[in-house]
């Protein structure tokens, strides 16, 4: 899957950004029309240890999904927002079988 990456105001280095690309291409075995993505990694200016933000967009046929997760590590951060897209993509693919009976 083809995945935009932009790290907002630091330089995400290339395991981290491998790490973010090799969970997002497990969703492809989920639903295999995923068109592309687009990922956001940004630090907040907090003196929280969950500072780690990331946002996911991921496009499929006629809709866009969208997670959002913040956590005190990319790694878990992406975890947790990829997880969060597979329920997503798994609750579109019923919604289509269903509309399809």
């Amino acid at each position: 899957m083809k995945l935009q990456m932009h790290s907002i105001h630091f330089d995400a280095d290339e395991k981290l950004v491998n790490f973010i690309q090799h969970k997002a291409d497990k969703l492809d075995t989920f639903y295999d029309r995923i068109i592309d993505g687009e990922v956001f990694l940004r630090v907040e200016q907090d003196d929280a240890n969950e500072n780690k933000l990331i946002e996911i967009k991921l496009n499929i046929p006629g809709s866009q999904l969208f997670a959002k997760e913040k956590s005190r590590s990319f790694e878990a951060a992406a975890d947790e927002a990829i997880e969060a897209l597979r329920r997503q993509l798994k609750k579109h693919k019923e919604k289509l079988i269903a509309n399809h009976h």
